[in-house]
């Protein structure tokens, strides 16, 4: 089992509503809505061979700070709970974490402090957007444009050896404003791709409840020293763009690169060129 089928056994504890978006949220009653979102890493599992503290520090923050740019999101408080094996690594990281909470906006508010047989890290996070720009993955309709910023696989090629794409991969960049501006623009629906390009097409595909035809003439593939460029950019995790659908009158001025991949379309699933693409991507496993 992968850590989706997981989440699909428990839906009807916690509701199909509630389970459907990396962000929760809460309407403030005053035309806004805070939403939250919480990340677990650890050592053997989520950071590269290599990294820094700080990197790692950053890497924390940097996952939720992502989820809560896709919503469309101010971020404002992140927590940060740190299990580690070795308590001289703990400043070095909460620099890290720090520094990247302060580049977008955030304070980091609190968190805890435990022992652990590796570093574990739980990361939660707090935005707020007016009610009207708040994006969800569900939402795409049929016509909208498939949209991405930035060029997914570079943080793959950089796990791959590429030194070219370090940064990418170690000290990633969630696209706060962006997000912001996609979601003021007129955004139907909007997903961090920080799993796979493909795989969350397939999350969108599922919570919209339609399909996207790619057209692979449109991408903006990655310049690699070697390994496959396509195969980077669908299914390659680690790059924090935005996956976005919108229609075509509302498309925005962004700081931002983004690329117009595709078109949504009515059937449920993710097509590129008329063939089926894979599902498949960053996932845990058991």
């Amino acid at each position: 089992m992968d850590d989706r089928s997981l989440l699909d056994s428990i839906r009807h504890l916690i509701g199909e509503d509630e389970t459907a978006d990396d962000c929760a949220a809460f309407d403030l009653l005053d035309g806004r809505i805070l939403v939250s979102s919480t990340d677990m890493l650890h050592e053997t599992t989520d950071f590269p061979k290599g990294m820094t503290e700080f990197e790692k520090g950053w890497m924390s923050a940097a996952v939720t700070l992502s989820d809560i740019a896709s919503c469309g999101a101010k971020p404002v408080q992140l927590l940060v709970a740190v299990g580690m094996d070795d308590p001289s690594r703990l400043i070095p990281f909460m620099e890290g974490a720090v520094s990247c909470a302060k580049t977008f906006g955030a304070k980091v508010a609190g968190g805890d402090i435990d022992s652990h047989i590796e570093l574990t890290v739980v990361t939660t996070g707090f935005g707020i957007v007016e009610k009207t720009h708040y994006c969800r993955r569900s939402g795409a309709s049929p016509g909208d444009l498939v949209c991405i910023t930035g060029t997914p696989g570079l943080a793959m090629a950089a796990l791959e050896g590429d030194e070219r794409y370090r940064k990418n991969l170690l000290t990633p960049i969630p696209q706060v404003k962006a997000g912001q501006k996609i979601a003021a623009a007129g955004a139907s629906s909007m997903m961090d791709v920080s799993d796979g390009l493909a795989i969350s097409l397939y999350d969108m595909s599922e919570a919209s409840g339609v399909g996207f035809a790619l057209d692979s003439a449109k991408f903006n593939l990655p310049d690699v020293s070697f390994g496959s460029a396509r195969e980077y950019y669908l299914y390659g995790g680690g790059d924090f763009g935005l996956l976005f659908c919108i229609p075509e009158s509302c498309l925005p001025p962004l700081d931002a690169e983004y690329t117009v991949i595709g078109t949504v379309v009515g059937e449920k699933g993710v097509w590129c060129d008329g063939e089926p693409v894979e599902k498949r991507g960053y996932a845990h496993s058991w």
